[in-house]
């Protein structure tokens, strides 16, 4: 592909010389001998590369340069200056310029300068496509699945998106996501992020319940030198650092009382005051805050401020569990296994139909995360190219003892087709039996089965489990 210079010198000689010496070179070269001229061309056309003169007839070569850089920042404008003239090249690269080349033009570094000009072109191209595939993987898009609950909460995220493009104030309200662990809670912040208004700014995620409660209030609003025995140097915090974007607390049921107080006064004023300052600072910042903890139980138990869950609740999105989603389920395995399958030098894979149907039965307490990492181990371990029921890692821990592994089916009394499977006998053995490999550690017990310890709770005690007596 040949690239395009356009040439504006009122100088013919000077003109003639440097298009002549590019077109031996297979660029496409085109001279004018004015900046109005260019700009007439400019209207047809759209070079690579301007390479003006500084002083020309009319308006000048920095004018040109300017309007050029309002109407289409991806062409590179280079300024010939006069030899010595510091000041016509410092008020060039103000004015929009590229890079400046000094009179008499040398070409060999001509040529040079535009190979340059023309390679920062390509990078900053490259860059704006990479942005634009991020901002389609974190946004909307990201969303997999046409379930009517999932095509519910797009439609209010799209809604909200709508009505924030017409809001005067930049302000936004606050969001508060609602969903079990491994919902994908995070996926839903980051689709009102990269499809909002505040997409060029930064996205800054704090997971509150895996800071310390002791750390985590210089790591939201940083510090001063001194303010306390380690504090050897002033921190700015994770609230300054996405100043300009979007704030993401995750787990924010986690957050202690004496902290929740500050929180609250960032969602009203917009400001904070660093750990050790005296004076507050603003920041420009959308919160999107998100739990699986039921926040209005936690304020009728004392253990959230009700001023705090009032202002956070302004906008509720509430993402479902993977049991509600129906054929959502399919949808995202085969994403999730073709993406695995092409990591791991398996893009052929594919589910059988009894792998399917163990899918769609299976009650996912992980939820969408669960689906993730149990595929990526699948298709890691994969033979062969259909993945039948056994391959499935439902419960990796049991297979590697060579035990099967049941999977608890969604309805109590269904059965995989053909198969007897009911859920009473397959959920209560799974859970015992992982029970007594841990000599009933219950955490340890939950984080084998991709459950919280409160679900796995909520089984024995729905199952009607007890430990039984050791014997001496």
């Amino acid at each position: 592909m040949e690239h395009s210079i356009l040439i504006v010198e009122d100088d013919a000689t000077l003109a003639g010389n440097i298009r002549t010496y590019l077109e031996r070179r297979r660029y496409e070269a085109r001279v004018c001998a004015s900046a109005e001229e260019a700009l007439a061309v400019l209207e047809e056309q759209r070079p690579d590369v301007l390479l003006t003169d500084h002083s020309l007839p009319g308006m000048s070569g920095l004018e040109l340069v300017a309007r050029v850089r309002a109407s289409d920042p991806r062409i590179k404008p280079i300024v010939m200056t006069g030899y010595g003239n510091v000041e016509d090249a410092v008020a060039a690269m103000k004015a929009g310029s590229y890079h400046y080349l000094t009179k008499p033009v040398v070409l060999a570094e001509l040529k040079l300068l535009i190979d340059k000009a023309l390679e920062a072109q390509r990078l900053e191209h490259a860059l704006s496509f990479y942005q634009a595939r991020e901002a389609r993987a974190a946004g909307l898009e990201a969303l997999i699945g046409d379930s009517p609950v999932m095509h519910a909460l797009k439609t209010k995220v799209r809604q909200l998106l709508e009505a924030e493009r017409r809001m005067t104030d930049a302000d936004l309200p606050v969001v508060l996501i609602e969903g079990e662990t491994g919902t994908g809670k995070e996926l839903v912040a980051r689709a009102l992020h990269f499809d909002g208004a505040r997409r060029h700014g930064p996205f800054v995620e704090v997971n509150c319940a895996s800071i310390p409660a002791h750390l985590l209030e210089a790591e939201l609003f940083g510090h001063e030198r001194g303010a306390f025995t380690d504090a050897k140097e002033r921190r700015v915090g994770l609230v300054e650092a996405a100043d300009g974007g979007t704030l993401f607390l995750d787990e924010i049921g986690e957050i202690e009382l004496s902290l929740q107080a500050k929180l609250l006064k960032l969602l009203e004023d917009r400001s904070i005051r660093r750990l050790g300052a005296v004076k507050a600072r603003k920041v420009d910042l959308r919160i999107v805050a998100a739990t699986n903890c039921n926040l209005e139980r936690m304020v009728r138990q004392g253990k959230f401020r009700r001023d705090l869950f009032f202002r956070l609740r302004i906008i509720e999105l509430k993402v479902p569990p993977l049991r509600e989603r129906g054929e959502d389920v399919i949808a995202l395995a085969e994403h999730y296994l073709a993406l695995h399958g092409r990591r791991y030098g398996k893009p052929e894979l594919a589910f059988s139909a009894r792998a399917r149907a163990l899918l769609k039965n299976y009650d996912w307490p992980g939820n969408v995360r669960e689906l993730r990492n149990m595929l990526e181990q699948t298709a890691l371990l994969a033979t062969g190219r259909l993945v039948e029921p056994a391959q499935l890692a439902l419960c990796p821990e049991l297979m590697e003892r060579g035990e099967p592994c049941p999977a608890p089916l969604r309805e109590p009394g269904a059965a995989l087709a053909g198969e007897g499977l009911k859920l009473p006998e397959l959920e209560r053995d799974l859970v015992l039996r992982m029970l007594d490999r841990t000599d009933w550690n219950v955490t340890k017990s939950a984080r084998l089965l991709g459950l919280t310890r409160d679900m796995l709770r909520y089984r024995i005690e729905k199952l009607g489990l007890s430990r039984p007596d050791r014997r001496h």
